[in-house]
């Protein structure tokens, strides 16, 4: 757990550190509406990562998996930060394809921490996992500007420091991933395709609700450090706005876990769409230095609602030996369409501003709500436990 917990946080300080700042650094060069093009590159490369990182779970171990993925990481962000120097974009979008790699390793985690757990106590474990990401996406965000001081005072652009800081935690990731279990996962199957995955009532459910959750929070935050630059907030700024989000998604992590495993997924997953809508409609309105953190910090907790929430309900009620590949073609499918958010996005906040989009996000994830709910996905249901039904029936 320690060794999980350990390179989720340092993954998530590199992602959070080289995604806004490629952002920032593809509008300077390209237009604001180009400015999501680096994010939806990470977004892909993790999409791709959850696919390969799972096949390679099967045929070798978890350990091999993840020390591939943070060493692809590494190489690159050190490639990002060799084209930000010469202002290549396309080396930088190959850069972030590559830490998608890392960051698919980070994301998988929360599902190796929770195989080390029973049925009953999974969610905990995922909230555990999900929590320690804290560490590194909100003090991430905080070394921005320390990082572009650091790579300023080498000769080179400010704007390479995050990435110079990347390689570093990329590589401390790899060596902590060192510790992590060598078991495989599951059998050696064949991926399962999505339309099988749609198909599963567990599988569907968890997918509607994670999709929508990551592409309104990627579409919302990808724009928001764009948005400030524009508005000319500093690399400071920036950093704050971005830590309050993180903050929100990570920082309530085990309490998230402990309520889906004491009152079911239901709830917990009703109750992190609820409150997307709601922050969404927030940041539209929102504005000034108080307005915009409190917003944002809500989105990152209804993320963290449904994140949480949907990998417990594929963790705990899909039968073990499907369970891995379902979980990675989960994952690819939710990364795929969240790259696809964060392209749109810039593309939206150029041509009808931030509040456009933002509404246009409370609308997609009120439609979702509406649509479970029409389906029988009750905010009361309840997933049953079936070790702590088996050792009831046996006390009774």
């Amino acid at each position: 757990m320690a060794a999980l917990c350990s390179g989720t946080a340092l993954m998530n300080a590199s992602m959070a550190v080289t995604s806004a700042t490629g952002t920032l650094v593809a509008a300077d060069r390209l237009g604001a509406g180009w400015g999501g093009v680096p994010n939806t590159a990470g977004i892909v490369g993790t999409g791709l990562g959850a696919l390969a990182l799972t096949r390679l779970m099967a045929r070798t171990s978890r350990r091999g998996a993840f020390v591939l993925g943070y060493l692809s990481a590494a190489a690159g962000a050190c490639l990002a930060a060799v084209a930000v120097a010469h202002g290549d974009v396309a080396g930088l979008c190959l850069g972030m394809l590559l830490l998608g790699l890392g960051n698919a390793g980070a994301q998988l985690s929360r599902y190796a921490a929770a195989d080390l757990r029973p049925a009953g106590r999974r969610g905990s474990a995922i909230g555990l996992v999900v929590w320690a990401a804290a560490a590194g996406a909100v003090g991430g965000p905080l070394l921005l500007d320390p990082s572009g001081a650091m790579a300023g005072g080498l000769g080179l652009p400010a704007l390479t420091g995050p990435f110079l800081l990347a390689v570093l935690t990329c590589a401390a990731a790899a060596v902590v991933a060192t510790a992590t279990p060598r078991s495989r996962t599951g059998t050696r199957g064949s991926p399962v395709p999505l339309r099988r995955v749609v198909t599963t009532p567990v599988a569907r459910s968890a997918l509607a609700v994670m999709v929508t959750a990551q592409v309104v929070m990627v579409a919302v935050m990808t724009a928001a450090p764009l948005d400030m630059h524009l508005h000319g907030d500093g690399l400071g700024a920036v950093g704050m706005a971005l830590s309050a989000h993180t903050l929100g998604m990570f920082a309530l992590s085990p309490v998230t876990g402990r309520l889906a495993d004491r009152f079911g997924t239901g709830p917990v997953i009703f109750g992190g769409l609820v409150t997307l809508a709601f922050s969404t409609a927030l940041a539209a309105v929102a504005t000034g230095s108080l307005g915009r953190p409190v917003a944002l910090f809500l989105l990152g907790y209804g993320w963290n609602l449904c994140f949480v929430g949907g990998s417990a309900r594929l963790a705990r009620d899909l039968p073990e030996a499907e369970r891995p590949h379902v979980e990675g073609a989960v994952d690819a499918a939710v990364w795929t369409l969240a790259a696809a958010a964060s392209l749109v996005s810039t593309v939206v906040l150029s041509a009808g501003g931030y509040a456009l989009l933002a509404w246009a996000s409370c609308a997609v994830t009120l439609l979702v709500t509406l649509g479970l709910a029409r389906r029988g996905e009750r905010p009361a249901a309840r997933v049953e436990d079936p070790v702590a039904r088996s050792a009831e029936t046996g006390r009774r």
